[in-house]
């Protein structure tokens, strides 16, 4: 690409593209919610995150306890326990500067930890980094995968799925991909890379595998299209794959506290 082509305002070529992702699942503490949610949001989605050079875009969605009764399988191995995770918080990472993020984010972070600047009463449910692996539009011309934080979602899916039995990512990748991203109208797919090792001790080290994590971004509020999502877990299914955690989330509000009652 040159400096004319993007001077042109061709953007077709992605002149700014996604090349990976932090994705956090947290459960606040009973008692706590009110409070963690405002240190997140007016202090560690910034200084934890959005503050750092490359990051494109940051979001937050909520989990009612109407959206965790679906939330299925029964017996994943993903998370101990499927009521647990409240919030799931996610920024976009400019491709080509992955690995720079991950270690300005484990620095930044063990800082933020030395200068009391955390919040104890929290538990991480899921916290990996991710790269970008592919993507599915319900419109060929849609909101393309480096807006779709800026477009403020109303509904999320984090769905993670498995490969059949002697099959990679890449299998797995190319048969979502293959598929009309609906009733989402966009579909992001990557795989996990493991955190440093000097990660701080409250974050559970993911180890890499062939697993697939699907953002699912809907118009709507997806307890509305469930089924759907449901079906799409069944078609897997056949073709020998399994999705091993699927969860319904809605837009967080930010600068109130709405929906920290309707948690458990």
């Amino acid at each position: 690409m040159t400096i004319q082509e993007v001077g042109s305002g061709d953007t077709r070529l992605k002149p700014i593209k996604l090349g990976g992702a932090l994705i956090t699942i947290v459960e606040p503490h009973q008692g706590h919610e009110v409070a963690y949610n405002r240190w997140y949001e007016r202090d560690h989605f910034y200084a934890g995150c959005m503050i750092g050079a490359w990051t494109i875009s940051g979001t937050r969605y909520v989990a009612t306890r109407d959206h965790k009764a679906v939330r299925f399988p029964a017996d994943t191995t993903v998370v101990p326990d499927l009521s647990k995770g409240s919030y799931v918080a996610i920024y976009w990472i400019l491709a080509g500067k992955f690995g720079e993020w991950v270690q300005w984010g484990t620095d930044q972070v063990n800082w933020l930890h030395a200068n009391d600047r955390m919040f104890e009463d929290r538990d991480h449910v899921h916290t990996a980094m991710y790269r970008l692996k592919g993507e599915a539009h319900a419109d060929d011309d849609g909101v393309p995968a480096e807006l779709a934080l800026d477009r403020g979602y109303p509904g999320l899916v984090v769905m993670m799925a498995e490969p059949p039995e002697g099959s990679d990512a890449k299998w797995l990748v190319d048969w979502v991909t293959a598929r009309p991203a609906a009733p989402a109208d966009q579909v992001t797919a990557f795989t996990s890379v493991p955190l440093l090792a000097n990660a701080p001790k409250d974050v559970p080290l993911t180890p890499e595998t062939e697993r697939v994590t699907l953002l699912c971004w809907s118009e709507r509020d997806p307890l509305e299209d469930w089924p759907a999502y449901q079906k799409f877990a069944d078609d897997l299914a056949e073709g020998g794959g399994r999705v091993v955690y699927a969860a319904p989330f809605i837009k967080t509000i930010p600068g109130t506290d709405t929906y920290t009652d309707q948690l458990w």
